[in-house]
């Protein structure tokens, strides 16, 4: 009798992730499991989400523990660049395994039924895709009414003054290439301008941009932390460094 084989099991290779979904929370208890389930439900290649949190107290997290069966592609991290929505996403690019990343809140504002033709125009070549709430096909649901105006007027603004292939720029909800996030230098310190710097650099560096009609609709459970006075310098900021960079040839939002 042959002796038996006794080598050492081979561990199976992870199947590589199409899709990387990042998802900041603070007490989206009410949230996180609906917004799962519409992405359990969107149809996607091989993808993984971050639920990047701040506080081990925070309520999201027992709730996505007794759902841990239902979503085995959700896993929650701790942000540790320090507190905040910016660090969360920053977070959670450090983390993501995924060809493309992509940024979804958790109060179910982002237009789900859009990351099918997202990743569409992502396989055609796209480093950058926008969800465009101002572009035909789009649309805006609800939220302040200045911050929806503020938000048009910059998205419109910029892509004819400079064309920046997307009517909006501002918008979180954005499909990046995982290679593209490494080789841009983050300056944002404030929150959710990070995807307007990404966008802008993008673009100075030549790189393609792509957008596709999304509907925002404002957020029915839990509070916004969205501070327009405290962010809108920064969201300004980027601004001028687009105009600056389309014709003044400058790469730095100083001088």
């Amino acid at each position: 009798m042959r002796p038996a084989d006794r080598r050492p099991a081979v561990s199976p290779v992870p199947a590589p992730l199409a899709l990387s979904l990042v998802v900041p929370v603070y007490d989206e208890a009410e949230n996180i499991v609906p917004t799962l389930r519409r992405v359990a439900g969107a149809g996607l290649p091989p993808h993984e989400l971050l639920v990047v949190y701040d506080k081990d107290e925070d309520t999201t997290l027992p709730v996505l523990a007794r759902h841990e069966a239902e979503f085995p592609f959700a896993r929650a991290v701790k942000n540790r660049r320090g507190r905040g929505a910016l660090n969360a996403i920053r977070t959670g690019f450090d983390e993501a395994r995924g060809e493309g990343v992509v940024v979804v809140m958790a109060d179910l504002a982002d237009d789900l039924a859009a990351l099918g033709p997202m990743l569409e125009e992502f396989r055609r070549g796209a480093d950058v895709v926008c969800g465009s709430r101002y572009m035909r096909g789009g649309e805006q649901r609800g939220g302040p009414r200045l911050k929806g105006l503020m938000s048009r007027t910059a998205g419109l603004s910029l892509h004819w003054l400079t064309g920046l292939p997307t009517h909006d720029v501002t918008n979180s909800f954005k499909l990046y290439r995982r290679s593209l996030l490494s080789e841009i230098d983050i300056e944002s310190t404030g929150g959710f301008e990070i995807g307007m710097e990404i966008t802008v650099k993008a673009f100075a560096l030549g790189r393609r941009i792509a957008e596709v009609p999304s509907i925002w609709t404002d957020r029915s459970q839990g509070e916004s932390r969205f501070d327009l006075r405290r962010w809108l310098p920064r969201y300004v900021g980027w601004y001028l460094y687009a105009l600056r960079t389309r014709f003044g040839g400058r790469a730095s939002r100083e001088g």
